[in-house]
């Protein structure tokens, strides 16, 4: 069973986009087989708060659309999810698909991350993105 921490800093929309989140990592979940009870943190903030995170732990000044922790100490938590609502708002216009879509995707890619799953080469990169489009198509949030 997967267990869901949603903080949103972002606005009032929570359960809109609980539903959302809760969709795309129930189907992750199971995707990966994974049988353990579970605990993922998904943090909802704005451009300026993923903006400081991306400074602080990979040197990058700019807002980014999701970061994600690894949590390797505690066998029943997975980690943490940061996504900025703000750059799933603009990359929804940019990429010509709706926020539901969008907000998805970053979850499910966060949640790959924190599964131990990475794109730092080609084959990782291939293996990584054919499992979201699995778990996408699947919830027919796909492009």
């Amino acid at each position: 069973m997967l267990k869901i921490n949603l903080v949103n800093n972002y606005d009032h929309h929570t359960p809109t986009y609980r539903k959302t989140i809760k969709m795309v990592m129930d189907a992750a979940y199971q995707t990966l087989s994974l049988t353990k009870t579970k605990l993922i943190n998904v943090i909802l903030v704005d451009n300026q708060a993923i903006q400081e995170l991306n400074y602080q732990y990979r040197h990058l000044n700019h807002p980014t659309d999701v970061i994600s922790f690894e949590n390797t100490d505690m066998e029943e938590e997975l980690g943490d999810i940061f996504i900025s609502i703000d750059k799933a708002k603009e990359q929804a216009i940019e990429y010509h698909h709706t926020f539901e879509r969008e907000l998805g995707f970053l979850a499910c890619h966060g949640f790959l991350h924190c599964n131990g799953y990475d794109h730092l080469n080609e084959a990782d990169e291939k293996t990584m993105f054919a499992l979201q489009n699995t778990i996408m198509d699947k919830i027919k949030l796909s492009r």
